[in-house]
């Protein structure tokens, strides 16, 4: 059986491309914005938005039918490790330059939702979200999805509430994952297109960590929806989700590298600047090692990301690799990130450099697409299986 990831020529040309357009573009303008910036100037996004389409390089993760690249999961996480490297970009990358792909379970809708969501989104860089997590849980969908749709004819009256939906209050619209059938269990899911100002539907933006990718309060009370809305047919819903889920986490782990080489890098710099006592931190064995294990662990994460989404793209079971993925690059990232902050001083906790931020939202990752101690459930019930 085939193993090991390969980049092929084209793919590292385009790796350099992207990696110039976020040191050359991306990251002066990030300098002139308030550190906590969510998004770059409108003007200067369309400005490089627009090289980036006539570059072919316009939403690369969708298909080209919609106006995408066609790129594979591998692919992307090449792409986003450089993508993710500036200030915002661990829950920004590329502060969107480099377009908006909708939630990939619309690639389970019909034609007519393809062309009315899908199509659209690709060409305008709409926001767009999707509602799987509840006050009740988020890790366990199959049993914590309490939101209930209920079908009158020809809609759906949905009620509930979710919680932590990214883009929620500025999306042009999102998926809400609702349970129909309260005695089917896993098979009792479905899923719903619900499109921005939908009445019923009232999103709340949540103050967190992190100030890019804001998270929402949402509710749904009596909210009417169509059947032409609905994703696939009734019971699907938790398939779709978890597929979403499980393949979002390479890219999601690759962000993770990512920002870790940026801090590393960030880290290395100032090492042979600083001198302390007469000496340049970079002669200290203690400044030596964290570098060192930095780049060890670095480069391990890299590794499980890459060649777990390798694994995916030949079609085969990746469910594992996934969360291991995930759960090492998010624990790497922490520790990579306060190395870079201990080795700043002062420095590191300023808002002056984008240290401070990463240490923020890196706290983050450990619990978003699942936490750490779920992944761990996932990987030991493969080993006892």
């Amino acid at each position: 059986m085939e193993s090991g990831y390969q980049i092929s020529e084209e793919l590292a040309a385009l790796r350099d491309q992207v990696r110039r357009i976020i040191r050359d573009e991306i990251i002066p303008i990030e300098a002139k914005c308030d550190p906590d910036a969510p998004e770059i100037p409108q003007d200067e996004y369309w400005r490089i938005a627009k090289k980036v389409q006539s570059a072919s390089m316009w939403c690369m993760g969708a298909p080209k039918e919609f106006g995408g690249q066609g790129l594979n999961t591998f692919d992307m996480c090449v792409l986003t490790e450089e993508m993710a490297q500036h200030r915002m970009g661990l829950y920004n990358p590329g502060a969107g330059v480099f377009g908006r792909t909708p939630p990939p379970v619309i690639w389970a809708g019909n034609k007519e939702q393809l062309e009315k969501y899908a199509a659209p989104t690709i060409k305008n860089a709409w926001h767009t979200f999707y509602a799987v997590t509840e006050p009740s849980g988020g890790s366990d969908p199959a049993n914590a999805i309490q939101c209930r749709a209920v079908r009158k004819g020809d809609t759906y009256v949905i009620n509930g509430t979710k919680i932590f939906i990214s883009h929620a209050h500025e999306a042009e619209w999102g998926v809400v994952f609702t349970r129909t059938d309260p005695k089917a269990g896993r098979a009792g899911i479905t899923a719903f297109i619900i499109k921005k100002g939908q009445p019923g539907f009232t999103p709340r933006p949540i103050r967190t960590l992190r100030t890019s990718a804001i998270p929402n309060e949402v509710s749904f009370e009596d909210c009417v929806v169509p059947i032409e809305q609905r994703v696939g047919e009734e019971g699907q819903g938790l398939n779709l989700a978890l597929d979403l889920l499980t393949r979002l986490r390479f890219p999601y782990s690759a962000c993770n590298v990512g920002v870790g080489v940026a801090a590393l890098r960030l880290a290395i710099e100032h090492s042979k600047r600083r001198s302390t006592f007469g000496e340049l931190l970079s002669k200290r064995q203690a400044i030596q090692w964290m570098l060192a294990d930095s780049e060890v662990e670095l480069r391990a994460a890299r590794w499980l990301t890459w060649d777990g989404a390798w694994k995916a793209n030949r079609g085969e079971d990746f469910r594992t690799e996934a969360s291991i993925a995930k759960l090492y690059s998010s624990e790497v990232l922490g520790r990579v990130i306060d190395r870079a902050v201990q080795i700043h001083g002062g420095y590191g906790v300023s808002k002056e450099f984008p240290l401070e931020r990463w240490y923020r939202e890196a706290r983050i990752r450990r619990i978003g697409e699942g936490p750490s101690e779920v992944h761990r459930m996932v990987i030991a019930r493969t080993l006892l299986r």
